[in-house]
């Protein structure tokens, strides 16, 4: 965490926006256990769309532009993609 004060800012807004776009928590986990390598994070969060084209959407829309900045001034944090198996 680089500033707690500035990610809760990003946390007052994100799972209003996020339910809007129709995005789905699959696991939050404050306390993710690392089996394998090295994991520099203390959070892990795994969220699930319909659809990529859906994920974008969400990612880009002017809503959540406007506090993901939030997320990245006040926390060390990675984002990526990955397809489900269908």
């Amino acid at each position: 965490m680089k500033d707690a004060i500035v990610y809760a800012k990003y946390l007052e807004k994100c799972d209003e926006v996020f339910a809007k776009y129709d995005g789905k928590y699959l696991a939050v986990n404050e306390n993710p256990e690392v089996l394998e390598g090295e994991y520099k994070y203390s959070k892990a969060v795994i969220i699930e769309f319909k659809n990529r084209n859906d994920l974008k959407h969400w990612y880009y829309s002017k809503e959540y532009q406007e506090i993901v900045k939030f997320r990245l001034e006040g926390a060390h944090c990675d984002t990526i993609i990955v397809d489900g198996k269908t």
